[in-house]
């Protein structure tokens, strides 16, 4: 099985310039480069699909919103939510109605169990020491929200298209692409990422990474984090490639990281 990360941008008009894909096999990163925009990054999936090795892309956006919004607003599984964000994501993130928050003048909403700002896996990924933000966070530091609502609006196109996208489809047999969301601090430790020195520092004595590849890897936070969690999926090949579509009805609301094995 082939393994791909894609380090997503939500840029509406440099996406091309954020994005990073890596390739690794494990023990050894085989790529990592730039070039694709959104549409770019779809066209790759499509190619995968057409070769003779099946594969695993990580993408690091979320793929869904938590359960309680996405039931207020019609959605009552992730296909739903992926409409939801084809018709109304752009608005979202101009207007930035409550739930969402980062745009100037606008506030994160209080706390309230009955509607909280993580999905249930996030949750779960911060009772492992892992800090996962709200994807109703559109702005500010680390926002992760632009750039999943823009994803979410392609996922139902790709799926359509045949790439299988789990919790909701299973890893593909002898040929396919099944995509899975992921989370890349997870696989790349506590490095201050924004520290080109401390990247380099990283890059340099991690031996999966060939000597020729170290300076594209440390250049950019996107780059760096394309490259690691290809490493951290390709570690755990046999994670990706045995995967089952979920029946846990959450899971099919929601959308579910994948996560390395702890220990």
């Amino acid at each position: 099985m082939r393994v791909l990360a894609v380090d997503w941008s939500g840029d509406a008009r440099d996406a091309r310039r954020r994005i990073r894909v890596a390739e690794a096999r494990p023990g050894r990163l085989r790529s990592v480069r730039g070039g694709l925009d959104r549409d770019g990054v779809g066209d790759l999936l499509l190619a995968l699909r057409q070769g003779p090795t099946p594969a695993a892309v990580g993408l690091d956006f979320s793929f869904g919103l938590p359960g309680w919004f996405a039931r207020a607003h019609g959605a009552g599984d992730l296909p739903g939510t992926w409409a939801l964000a084809a018709a109304d994501g752009e608005r979202w993130l101009r207007e930035c109605p409550p739930p969402f928050w980062g745009r100037p003048g606008t506030r994160r909403p209080a706390d309230d169990p009955a509607r909280p700002l993580l999905r249930r896996t996030e949750q779960e990924a911060g009772a492992q020491g892992l800090h996962p933000l709200s994807t109703f966070q559109v702005g500010g530091a680390g926002a992760v929200g632009t750039g999943s609502v823009r994803g979410m609006a392609l996922l139902a196109r790709w799926r359509a298209a045949g790439i299988g996208v789990w919790p909701l489809d299973p890893a593909p047999g002898p040929e396919g692409v099944l995509v899975v969301e992921v989370y890349p601090r997870a696989m790349t430790g506590p490095v201050v990422k924004s520290s080109g020195a401390a990247r380099a520092a990283h890059v340099a004595a991690d031996p999966r990474i060939p000597v020729e590849l170290r300076d594209d890897v440390a250049a950019t936070e996107d780059a760096f984090d394309a490259a690691l969690a290809a490493l951290g999926m390709a570690e755990h090949v046999d994670g990706p490639a045995s995967l089952g579509a979920s029946a846990d009805p959450t899971d099919r609301l929601e959308g579910r990281m994948w996560l390395p094995p702890r220990g």
